[in-house]
């Protein structure tokens, strides 16, 4: 049985774009509130219908307690259901990801997006659960992809309202997934940046992609052509948009984040300085220049 709470989730997500967002910030890793608000709020009015911040693409990991908890407050003045990414880091303890979801509870998100783990997932989610009682999107991860069984185990988890399958390259792994939501009644979502199109095919009924932290209108249109049925558009919108992916969601795959910021830079939606991925590889020169001859023409 799902948890009421997680079917409202499930339900208001049902078809709607949440992009995950990046954190804008300076080399030194400086958060400005009021541009991180300002930001968000360009997401929404360009498409966004949710939010997904502190996730893979806004770095939640790296990023300490009073940081995270000015993104959270940003993003929940925006209005639109907030989902927060929790866990990812490194030797980290239930108990600590246990204190993220209370305090994205505390400021008023809708949901959480909870990173994978190895060490009995279905205990993990459980503990997150409650303490938070928050509802709960699991995350198919492509670095730490959940067996079948251990995926079929969590979508019957009463607060976990959907899977959000990201396998990358993996088409098979994603159609899996994404019947298996089906089949327990949860939300399928997308997060397949390189997949979009073929994922929504294959059952997908919502979106959380780091596509949509800058760019938003040409994520947003590949999603609304297919839940309206408008197959020519459709088709026209995924071809643009596998153009973005291809410039953006490539070696080294980390990289992304600093690829969508400099795109972030680009659209005016952030200064320059703030335009920086502290946390990512670094980029050959000419990267920035090859991904901004993408993004123009769309």
């Amino acid at each position: 049985m799902i948890d009421p709470s997680a079917a409202a989730l499930r339900d208001l997500l049902r078809w709607r774009l949440i992009a995950a967002a990046a954190t804008p910030g300076t080399a030194a890793g400086e958060v400005d509130p009021p541009l991180v608000g300002a930001y968000l709020r360009g997401l929404v009015a360009d498409g966004a219908d949710a939010l997904a911040v502190l996730a893979h693409t806004g770095r939640g990991p790296y990023l300490d307690p009073s940081t995270r908890a000015t993104v959270i407050r940003q993003a929940v003045a925006t209005a639109v259901p907030v989902v927060v990414g929790v866990g990812g880091r490194p030797g980290e303890t239930r108990a600590a990801v246990a204190d993220e979801a209370v305090q994205a509870a505390e400021l008023g998100a809708a949901g959480l997006l909870v990173f994978p783990v190895e060490d009995d997932p279905v205990a993990h989610h459980e503990a997150l659960w409650r303490a938070a009682a928050l509802p709960m999107l699991a995350f198919d991860l492509y670095l730490r992809p959940y067996p079948a069984d251990a995926l079929r185990a969590l979508l019957a988890h009463p607060g976990v309202a959907g899977v959000k399958v990201a396998r990358l390259h993996d088409a098979i792994a994603c159609q899996e997934a994404l019947a298996a939501a089906h089949r327990a009644d949860r939300l399928a979502v997308t997060g397949e940046d390189r997949m979009f199109g073929p994922s929504l095919l294959w059952g997908a009924e919502a979106a959380l992609v780091g596509l949509a932290a800058a760019a938003v209108p040409v994520t947003a249109t590949v999603l609304r052509a297919f839940a309206d049925k408008r197959y020519d558009e459709f088709v026209a919108a995924s071809a643009r948009l596998d153009r973005l992916a291809a410039a953006t969601f490539t070696e080294p795959m980390a990289g992304y984040v600093q690829r969508m910021l400099w795109i972030a830079a680009h659209e005016g939606r952030v200064p320059p300085r703030y335009a920086v991925d502290p946390y990512g590889p670094d980029l050959p020169a000419e990267d920035r220049d090859r991904v901004l001859r993408v993004v123009t023409p769309l």
